[in-house]
C-alpha cells in the first residue's frame, strides 16, 4: 500500500485516507495460482469519499514490473449500496495487480474487495443484460436491438453476434488494448527474434545492397544524429547511407556528417553548392547509389532495427519485386510511439486516392533511374509522383506489402506528421502528379480533391450512349419498403439509361399486386414472377437471365437513393476492363454506416466495413471518404457487367442459397482476376430488410451453419487474411481498432 494511510477499522471495513493523489492496493493472491489471459471481474464495497472511482486504475504486472503500458482503466459499474464492479480483459495474464482506486486525496472506506477469472458464457451474458438494461423503459428500441441480434445472427453467426457485441460494449465499458500494449504484446524485439532474423538471413539466397537515401537540410543534430543511428543500428548489414546536404546554413550539419562518414564507410555524403529543394536533394543522394535496391528515410525519421532485414528477406521471397512498402508509427520529440498505420496489400484505387505507401518505401534503383528520378516542381509530394511513374512502369503485381511497422515518422513543429495541414503545397502537388500519371494512362477520368478529407478522387466519364443498366430488385409483400425503393430510385436517380426488374417471390398481399400493376404501366419497369421456395442466389440468376442491359445491378427492396449520381458513379466503374463489382456506401436510417465495404475474415466469414460509425466520421486513415479496392461488397447494392457475372457463374444457388452468395461472388470475381471497387461516391440507405422474416427454425439454422462451412472450406485462404485488411488489427470487430 502506497499514499494510504489506516485512519479507523469497524468490524465489516478499513477507513483509510489517501495522503497524496496515488493511492495503491496491491492485490494479493498465492503464488503457485498465476492470473491467466481471459476476462475478470473486479467487485468492490466500499464508500468512496472522492467519488465512484471515477479514475480508477489496475496496474498489471506481467513480469516486467509495473508499467503505464499494461495500465488497465476500470469502468465501474454501480450496483448499489456502495457496490460497484468492473470488467477487464488481460491480455497477458498478470503476476501482480495493483488497484489505484482514485487520483484525489480524500477517504476510502473499503468494505469487501473481490477478483474473479469469468467465463466466456457469462461475458457475453453480462454484456446482454447490459444492452437489455439499456432499453428496457423502451420496448421499441429493445424489439428492434433484438430483431438486429437475430438478424445478425442468422446470416454471421454466433461469431458475428459476439463480435457485434463486443464493438458496441467494448469501446467504452471493457476498453481496448492501447498501442502501447499492443507493442509490448506484439511488436518488442526479443533477442530470440532477432536471433531467428539473423538465421533467415544466413540462409538466404540473396542478400542485396540496400542503399538508404537521406537528403539533409538543416536537420536539429539530435534528429539527424536519430535517423543515422537507426541505420547503423541494421541487424541486416549490407547496406550504404546515401546523404546529399542540400546546402544546410547550420554548421553543425557539415562537422556531423563528415564525423559519420568518417567512422563508417558505407556512409556515403555529397554536399551541394546551392539549396535546390528536396527532389534535387534526392537526385544528388541517387548519384551516390550503388546498391540494387534504394530505401527513402527522411531526414528526422527513424528506421526500426529490423527494417532492412524484414526487406532483405520480402527480396529473397519475391525476387521479382519493384516495389516494397511497410507499416508505419508516429514518434514525437522524445521517441514515443503512436498512431500506428497498417495499411492493406496493395490496393490500385485506394493508392490512387492517397499516397498509403508513405513510410517505409523500397525501389529497385533501375526504376527510379529509368523514370527520371524526382521532378522538381512536386515538393512535398515528390514521393507520390515518383510511385506513380514507377507503379505505371512494373504494374500492381511487383508491389510487396510487408504488414510490420518499419519506420518511425518523426512528428516535429511544420512536419505532416503533427498535422497535414501544415504543407497544402504538399498537397496541390500530390493532386498535379495524380493528374499527370492520368493522362500519361489514358484513363478516362478526371482527378479531383475528395470532399471532406486531405485524399484524391478519380471521376471516370460514362461514354454516350450510356449502357443499359437492369437494377433486379427481389421481393415479397413489405409494399412500403419497395415503395420506397422503387420510388426513390424514379424520382432521384439522375443516369437516364436503366430498367428495374421486380422479382417477385410469392407476394400475397393485395396492395403488393396492386403496386406491381401499378407499376408494369412504367416503360422502364418490369415484373418477373419467381414461384419457387426462397432462393436468394437462384432468384438473381433468374433475373440476370432476363435482364437486357450490359451492366447488372443488385439492389435489395430496402435500397433508398440519397445522391442523385449513385447510378452514375457506380456505372463509370463497372464499365472500367479490369473491374468486377462496384459496391456503394450505405447508411442506415439513423444515419450511421451500414456498409463501408466488406472484410473478409471478421467474425469467422465476413462483416461490414466500420458498421455503425457515424455518417460523416473519416473512417480509419480516411476509408470512408475515398474509393479503394476490397475483396468484397455486400449485393444490397452491387453493379457488375453481365459478362462478368456469367463468367464466373453467377451466385451459388446451391451451396449459399441465403447468406454469404455476395462474398463468394465478389471472390469469384477476384479468382478470375478482376478487382473489386468500393466508392464513397454512391450513397444510399440500407433500412435492412424484414421481408424474409426471422430464421429460427432448425432447417433454416441448419443450412445456414452449412453455409458459413461451405464458405470457410472454399475460401480459407483470403478467410485468413483479407489482402485489402491489415493482419495487425482486430477480427472481433468492424471498427479497425487494434487485434
Amino acid at each position: 500500500m502506497h499514499h494510504l494511510e489506516g485512519v479507523a477499522q469497524g468490524k465489516r471495513a478499513i477507513e483509510w485516507t489517501a495522503t497524496g493523489n496515488d493511492p495503491q492496493f496491491e492485490l494479493l493472491w498465492p503464488a503457485s495460482l498465476p492470473l491467466s489471459p481471459g476476462h475478470y471481474r473486479l467487485s468492490v464495497r466500499a464508500l468512496a469519499d472522492t467519488g465512484t472511482f471515477a479514475d480508477a486504475r489496475l496496474y498489471v504486472d506481467s513480469g516486467r514490473g509495473y508499467n503505464e503500458v499494461e495500465r488497465i482503466d476500470l469502468h465501474f459499474r454501480s450496483h448499489g449500496k456502495g457496490r460497484v464492479a468492473a470488467i477487464f480483459p488481460l491480455y497477458t495474464g498478470a503476476a501482480k495487480l495493483r488497484f489505484d482506486p482514485t487520483s484525489s486525496p480524500g477517504k476510502i472506506t473499503i468494505r469487501h474487495v473481490r477478483l474473479r477469472r469469468i467465463a466466456r458464457i457469462e461475458f457475453y451474458a453480462r454484456l446482454i443484460s447490459r444492452i437489455i438494461a439499456r432499453h428496457i423503459k423502451n420496448p421499441r428500441s429493445l424489439r428492434q436491438s433484438a430483431g438486429r441480434a437475430v438478424k445478425i445472427l442468422k446470416e454471421r453467426g454466433l461469431l458475428g453476434l459476439a463480435a457485434t457485441l463486443r464493438s458496441a460494449e467494448a469501446r467504452g465499458a471493457l476498453g481496448s488494448i492501447t498501442y502501447d500494449g499492443w507493442i509490448a504484446l506484439h511488436d518488442t524485439q526479443t533477442e530470440h527474434d532477432i536471433a531467428d532474423l539473423r538465421r533467415q538471413l544466413t540462409q538466404s539466397e540473396n542478400k542485396p545492397l540496400i542503399s538508404v537515401l537521406m537528403p539533409v537540410y538543416n536537420t536539429p543534430e539530435k534528429l539527424l544524429r536519430e535517423a543515422i543511428e537507426s541505420v547503423v543500428a541494421q541487424i541486416y548489414e549490407n547496406w550504404e547511407l546515401c546523404i546529399a546536404d542540400d546546402c544546410s546554413t547550420k554548421p553543425h550539419v557539415r562537422r556531423v556528417l563528415n564525423e559519420y562518414a568518417k567512422r563508417d564507410p558505407r556512409i556515403k555524403i555529397v554536399m551541394r553548392d546551392e539549396n535546390g529543394h528536396i527532389s534535387r536533394a534526392s537526385n544528388s543522394a541517387l548519384e551516390l547509389v550503388t546498391g540494387e535496391w534504394v530505401a527513402l528515410l527522411d531526414h528526422d525519421d527513424v528506421l526500426r532495427p529490423h527494417a532492412l532485414a524484414e526487406v532483405a528477406l520480402e527480396i529473397d521471397r519475391h525476387p521479382d519485386a519493384g516495389l516494397i512498402y511497410s507499416d508505419e508509427d508516429k514518434i514525437d520529440s522524445e521517441g514515443r510511439r503512436y498512431d500506428p498505420c497498417f495499411k492493406p496489400d496493395f490496393s490500385r484505387e485506394l493508392f490512387r486516392s492517397q499516397n498509403y505507401l508513405n513510410h517505409l518505401t523500397i525501389h529497385r534503383a533501375e526504376n527510379i533511374r529509368a523514370v527520371g528520378g524526382w521532378r522538381p516542381g512536386f515538393e512535398g509530394s515528390q514521393d507520390y509522383d515518383l510511385n506513380l511513374r514507377i507503379f505505371e512502369r512494373i504494374g500492381s503485381e511487383k508491389i510487396r506489402h510487408i504488414p510490420k511497422v518499419l519506420y518511425h515518422w518523426r512528428a516535429v513543429e511544420g512536419s505532416t506528421a503533427l498535422d497535414g495541414s501544415q504543407k497544402n503545397y504538399a498537397y496541390t502537388a500530390g493532386l498535379r502528379a495524380l493528374e499527370e500519371h492520368v493522362e500519361r494512362m489514358n484513363v478516362p477520368a478526371a482527378a479531383e480533391e475528395a470532399p471532406g478529407a486531405p485524399c484524391y478522387r478519380l471521376r471516370f466519364f460514362v461514354p454516350e450512349p450510356q449502357p443499359l443498366v437492369s437494377l433486379i430488385i427481389p421481393t415479397r409483400d413489405k409494399v412500403e419498403l419497395l415503395r420506397g425503393c422503387v420510388g426513390s430510385i424514379l424520382e432521384k436517380t439522375s443516369y437516364g439509361n436503366y430498367e428495374i426488374l421486380i422479382v417477385d417471390n410469392g407476394s400475397v398481399e393485395e396492395e403488393t399486386l396492386a403496386y406491381f400493376s401499378e407499376l408494369e404501366k412504367a416503360k422502364n419497369v418490369r415484373v418477373l414472377r419467381y414461384d419457387k421456395p426462397f432462393n436468394y442466389s437462384a432468384i438473381n440468376n433468374f433475373a440476370v437471365g432476363e435482364a437486357k442491359g450490359s451492366i447488372i445491378g443488385l439492389v435489395n427492396n430496402d435500397i433508398e437513393v440519397i445522391s442523385p449520381d449513385w447510378l452514375t458513379e457506380m456505372v463509370s466503374w463497372a464499365i472500367q476492363p479490369d473491374v468486377g463489382c462496384v459496391g456503394a456506401k450505405l447508411y442506415y436510417a439513423n444515419d450511421t454506416i451500414q456498409h463501408g465495404g466488406v472484410i473478409v475474415g471478421l467474425g469467422g466469414v465476413a462483416c461490414h466495413s466500420h458498421k455503425d460509425f457515424p455518417r460523416d466520421h473519416p473512417g480509419y486513415f480516411f476509408r470512408l471518404k475515398v474509393l479503394q479496392n476490397l475483396s468484397a461488397v455486400t449485393a444490397a447494392c452491387l453493379l457488375i457487367r453481365k459478362s462478368v457475372f456469367e463468367e464466373v457463374d453467377g451466385l451459388n444457388e446451391i451451396d449459399l442459397t441465403v447468406a454469404f452468395n455476395d462474398v463468394d461472388l465478389c471472390l469469384k470475381v477476384r479468382e478470375a482476376g478482376y478487382s473489386n471497387v468500393w466508392t464513397p461516391y454512391a450513397e444510399l440507405y440500407h433500412l435492412e430488410s424484414v421481408s424474409r422474416g426471422v430464421e429460427d427454425a432448425p432447417e433454416k439454422i441448419a443450412r445456414f451453419n452449412s453455409e458459413i462451412a461451405y464458405m470457410q472450406k472454399r475460401w480459407k485462404k483470403v478467410i485468413e487474411r483479407d489482402p485489402f485488411y491489415s493482419p495487425n488489427l482486430t477480427k472481433g470487430r468492424e471498427d479497425f481498432s487494434l487485434g
